[in-house]
């Protein structure tokens, strides 16, 4: 089997399992937190580094709003049976790189890795998140090209993968849906939230031998809570379409 139809058939596996594969990562993240101290010994300068890396993963989160916000019905969506794209995005976040979606992953899972302050851990989850969207996106661009044609083969010859060519940007051919931003990324907030919040116990724990509920990451967390609580809601009554 060739390389290419390795990556390929590797892909279709995880795109379908996608949302649960990072998962794997747990146990590495739980070894980052031994030995944990405080940032200089000072929980100040220590939440401020957390802070920082909260900021980081709020900005892939960001450019997920910002994509989906901005795409197409039938596109940039959380499908994971098949591939699926009713037109070809070549407007906006798709005017700079291929694939927003997954550098904006990268960045959400980068921002968590460097939580802990270990030079190891950030560089397991950049690889592995390099290997693992590097797969989907073989498959993902095999299905554009047959489905597209030679539309998706001068698109894929201007703009980059994965490193952004901001001179290439073209502004959005749909007006922002925030709603449909909302809908989507209600979960992201929750993940990112839910999170940070979990890693903050455990590193306390580390610290202090036992439960600490840091007031900055449990209201960060319960207002993320009540976010994703609300957003679906709204959209089980119907009251928050997109």
């Amino acid at each position: 089997m060739r390389v290419v139809d390795e990556f390929i058939r590797t892909g279709d596996v995880l795109f379908r399992w996608r949302s649960y594969l990072p998962l794997l990562l747990i146990p590495s993240f739980l070894a980052s937190f031994v030995g944990a101290t405080y940032l200089l010994n000072s929980h100040t300068l220590d939440l401020v580094w957390e802070i920082a890396c909260l900021f980081l993963s709020m900005t892939g989160l960001a450019i997920r709003a910002f994509t989906v916000g901005t795409a197409p019905h039938g596109t940039s969506g959380r499908n994971t049976r098949h591939q699926r794209a009713e037109v070809l995005n070549t407007t906006g976040p798709y005017s700079v790189l291929r694939h927003p979606l997954y550098v904006a992953n990268s960045l959400i899972a980068l921002g968590l890795a460097c939580f802990s302050r270990t030079w190891f851990l950030p560089i397991i989850v950049s690889l592995t998140a390099f290997l693992y969207h590097e797969r989907i996106a073989a498959r993902e661009e095999e299905y554009l090209e047959d489905k597209f044609g030679e539309a998706f083969r001068a698109w894929a010859a201007k703009v980059p993968a994965m490193i952004p060519r901001f001179t290439n940007y073209v502004a959005p051919s749909l007006q922002f849906n925030w709603q449909k931003a909302v809908r989507q990324e209600c979960y992201g907030v929750f993940v990112i939230g839910a999170g940070f919040f979990v890693l903050e116990l455990t590193q306390d724990f580390v610290v202090h031998g036992r439960l600490v509920l840091d007031p900055v990451w449990t209201a960060i967390f319960l207002a993320s809570t009540l976010f994703f609580t609300a957003v679906l809601t709204l959209k089980k009554r119907g009251l928050l379409r997109g």
